[in-house]
């Protein structure tokens, strides 16, 4: 797991057809952080054996061409353990379980992995957990679900199922989800994980980048896709930009340069420059830097 991408510097979720073994085998092209061979929705029922039988081989081609390979399991009360069954014997980086609402579905996931990672020779805890949260019951213990185990690197809130247990009208604009985005990215925070924004379910591109940008503004990092063109999208604006992060380095040097001076805040481009300001300043750079090494690392592989 050491040799992985970390969790916070996998913006790009994709979400491709378990059984359409075309799109899968070109999912990395696209450019996505992590890939996710969808099992549950995007695999009508009769076709899921044909989908198990393509994990196998499928993940190891993925992380060959620089990207993390999850899956998503249906619940393990329905078919979810013949998928994880099968899945696991491809050894994902990542097993993505939905629907989850209450803590006992991630601790009962853990043990069935452990199982697995046992039989297969899979070094123990290697496989990680992202639970996602596509009903309100699930929304209001997402600290609980994540505490569950030690296996979850990072928690996914979902748009459309979520809408339809709220029982909300569907839009482009996305304002009947705005409490929920905003409340689950504060659960995440507080429990110390990785929070993945809804995925834009729309094709046009003017909406997805809308929607990164305004998930930026409230503090995610990393956001699901379920149509490959909006990777490139979604990569750039959740990566800091060269501009962003010069402007970021003026108000580090600037800020240093007033507490040297034994100021407690200094006046840049007509707004006040205060810790937290110097903070956030700090921490994009940090976030560019990482971003950029990642990058490498995936190309000398």
């Amino acid at each position: 797991m050491s040799s992985r991408r970390s969790p916070r510097l996998r913006r790009s979720w994709l979400f491709l057809p378990g059984a359409e073994s075309a799109l899968l085998d070109a999912g990395p092209a696209s450019g996505p952080d992590v890939l996710i061979h969808e099992l549950e929705d995007f695999t009508p029922p009769g076709r899921r054996p044909e989908a198990r039988r393509l994990a196998a081989g499928l993940y190891d081609r993925w992380r060959k061409a620089g990207v993390l390979a999850g899956v998503r399991v249906n619940p393990l009360e329905g078919d979810g353990r013949e998928d994880l069954a099968a899945a696991m014997r491809g050894r994902p980086d990542i097993v993505m379980l939905p629907k989850v609402t209450t803590p006992d579905q991630i601790a009962a996931l853990d043990r069935a992995i452990a199982e697995h990672e046992r039989a297969l020779g899979i070094p123990p805890g290697d496989t990680e957990i992202v639970p996602n949260a596509e009903q309100a019951a699930g929304l209001v213990r997402t600290a609980e679900i994540v505490a569950a185990s030690p296996r979850v690197t990072a928690c996914l809130v979902a748009a459309e199922d979520m809408a339809a247990d709220l029982g909300a009208e569907r839009s482009r604009e996305g304002v009947e989800l705005a409490y929920v985005r905003a409340r689950f990215l504060v659960e995440c925070v507080a429990a110390g994980t990785v929070a993945i924004d809804a995925p834009y379910t729309f094709s046009d591109m003017a909406g997805v980048e809308a929607e990164t940008r305004h998930a930026r503004r409230l503090g995610y990092v990393a956001k699901a896709i379920v149509m490959p063109q909006h990777v490139v999208a979604v990569n750039a604006l959740l990566t800091p930009s060269n501009e962003e992060v010069a402007r970021a380095r003026r108000v580090v040097a600037a800020f240093e340069a007033a507490r040297a001076r034994g100021q407690d805040r200094i006046e840049l481009d007509g707004a006040m420059v205060e810790v937290p300001t110097y903070l956030n300043a700090r921490r994009l750079i940090a976030r560019a830097e990482a971003l950029t090494a990642a990058a490498i690392a995936t190309a000398a592989d």
